[in-house]
């Protein structure tokens, strides 16, 4: 049954919320869990663009049976004390957006949410509505858009605003690739890692990857992993010979986007490379792609292949650098909105 929040007063001004929305976590590293987790991300069609009628028998015939409790093994390796490194990193930064922009004047509350698994959307903003917030910005923790990711959290608070009888001022973020605090922060967490461990020879920007099929029907998201790759370049001075850009994750017979990362790293240590420093730009925050597949998988890959030191870069995570980026992004898009004790709203600045 839909919330329904009680009706106010004419001359309220309501309060304003940023929902910080993440990909999701099983709720704990076991098979069941994953299951669960799996089942639902897995069954979104952004996610999977397969006919309903033929992806279906494989998912639950035959996925679900089979990869909870390989998963479940991986995320154990790489569970934190406080549990999910992605649940753990999000709700920091949400909790640092907040204080920062607490800091700058705003009465603003910010929450996160989690695409699949909890807190889920719908919930939080079920919360929000109920608090009396008639103003959301929808900030996702996706610096480059895809369909896969941007647009099923629109997908979402869509499901949820249509369940409503009175909508709440709605603002989205639909990527920042090219946001300068972002490719600050980023630089940020490679010349600190440099200082603290040395500069390996070759610098590898591993992004999340996606079927190559979804660029030919429109997707920005590979230009806009390229112009991250490229600025963040040019902003550690780094020329086209000491880094590379690669996608990480595939799955299934389809093409995905390449270079593939365990290739690339096989090939690089193979041709003499013995150093390499590795980052994910595309994760604000550390998960299992990237403790697991990257810093675990990948990292074996290029040892074994004739590597001698494999540099992995954390995600931003408790980066007050992007604390502060985040910030901004934030602020930009609550530009016009009473947030400030005695302002009016304003028309924002186009």
């Amino acid at each position: 049954m839909p919330f329904r929040p009680a009706p106010a007063a004419t001359d309220d001004p309501g309060r304003t919320a940023v929902l910080y929305c993440n990909l999701g976590t099983p709720d704990a590293p076991t098979a069941p869990a994953v299951r669960r987790y799996l089942a639902e991300f897995l069954s979104d069609p952004r996610v999977v663009e397969i006919p309903k009628l033929a992806w279906w028998p494989i998912l639950h015939g035959i996925i679900l049976r089979v990869r909870p409790a390989k998963s479940a093994a991986k995320y154990a390796s790489v569970w934190m004390a406080q549990g999910s490194a992605l649940k753990v990193w999000t709700e920091a930064q949400a909790l640092g957006l907040r204080a920062s922009l607490a800091e700058r004047g705003h009465g603003v509350d910010a929450h996160y949410a989690m695409r699949y698994g909890q807190p889920a959307i719908a919930a939080q903003l079920d919360t929000l509505a109920a608090s009396g917030v008639n103003r959301i910005l929808v900030l996702q923790a996706y610096p480059q858009y895809s369909a896969t990711t941007t647009a099923s959290v629109l997908d979402a608070v869509g499901a949820w605003s249509r369940r409503q009888r009175r909508v709440p001022e709605l603002r989205f973020v639909n990527d920042y690739h090219d946001d300068a605090g972002y490719i600050a922060a980023l630089a940020d967490s490679v010349q600190r890692h440099w200082a603290q461990h040395g500069r390996g020879e070759l610098l590898l920007m591993s992004f999340h990857g996606i079927p190559a099929r979804n660029i030919a029907l429109g997707d920005p998201y590979q230009a806009q992993c390229q112009a991250t790759a490229r600025l963040l370049a040019q902003k550690l001075g780094l020329s086209d010979q000491q880094y590379r850009l690669t996608f990480q994750s595939r799955f299934g017979r389809a093409k995905w986007l390449e270079p593939y990362t365990e290739p690339t790293l096989r090939a690089l240590a193979q041709q003499g490379t013995k150093r390499i420093d590795v980052m994910c730009p595309g994760f604000p925050v550390d998960c299992l792609e990237t403790l697991e597949e990257i810093n675990m998988e990948a990292r074996e890959a290029f040892l074994e292949s004739g590597g001698e030191a494999f540099g992995y870069i954390p995600c931003l995570n408790d980066s007050p650098r992007w604390a502060q980026a985040l910030a901004d992004i934030a602020d930009r898009h609550l530009s016009g909105w009473n947030t400030r004790t005695g302002q009016a709203d304003q028309p924002a600045v186009s």
